[in-house]
């Protein structure tokens, strides 16, 4: 499984994000709505790996505002290996920064993290569903599409593995 340091959402774009997710299942796609007991918020990832030690990353990131008040302006639908679809904010100076900076004291204290996620070669995104069958990606696409944009404020962060239960709260 995987655990990752998510931003979430303020309340009006996780409810859009929600309600997208509502709409995709209704298609016959699977959402992250439902996956691992519903325990999912819509949220943009800014460091995955195998596991990852809560109090560890917390102690990393002390004195670091992880949950920066980022705005973030979702304009794009996409796709990675794996038929997993995404909605994607613009990749503002402003975020690709603060990726960064999370990454580098991440790094420097020695948490191992996914090469997915080293700055310059995050893509940052908001998952909407992990295997998207083949036959209705052209549906899904147009969800996204016909819901956008979405524009968003980042509320909060915790660092999460759901598999193992943990939400650990940052600030």
């Amino acid at each position: 499984m995987v655990a990752a340091l998510e931003l979430y959402l303020d309340p009006d774009a996780s409810r859009r994000i929600r309600a997208l997710w509502d709409a995709l299942e209704a298609e016959g796609v699977q959402s992250l709505r439902y996956l691992l007991d519903q325990r999912h918020r819509p949220h943009v990832s800014l460091a995955v790996a195998p596991r990852l030690d809560p109090e560890r990353v917390a102690g990393a990131l002390a004195g670091l505002t992880v949950a920066a008040p980022l705005p973030l302006s979702f304009r794009h639908a996409g796709q990675f290996v794996g038929r997993v679809l995404w909605l994607g904010p613009t990749p503002t100076l402003e975020l690709l920064t603060h990726q960064a900076r999370v990454h580098e004291r991440l790094a420097g204290a020695g948490v191992e993290l996914s090469g997915h996620y080293r700055p310059g070669r995050w893509v940052p995104h908001c998952t909407l569903s992990m295997r998207v069958p083949n036959a209705l990606m052209a549906t899904a696409v147009r969800r996204c599409l016909e819901t956008l944009p979405i524009e968003a404020r980042v509320v909060s962060a915790a660092v999460t593995d759901h598999a193992r239960g943990i939400s650990h709260p940052l600030s």
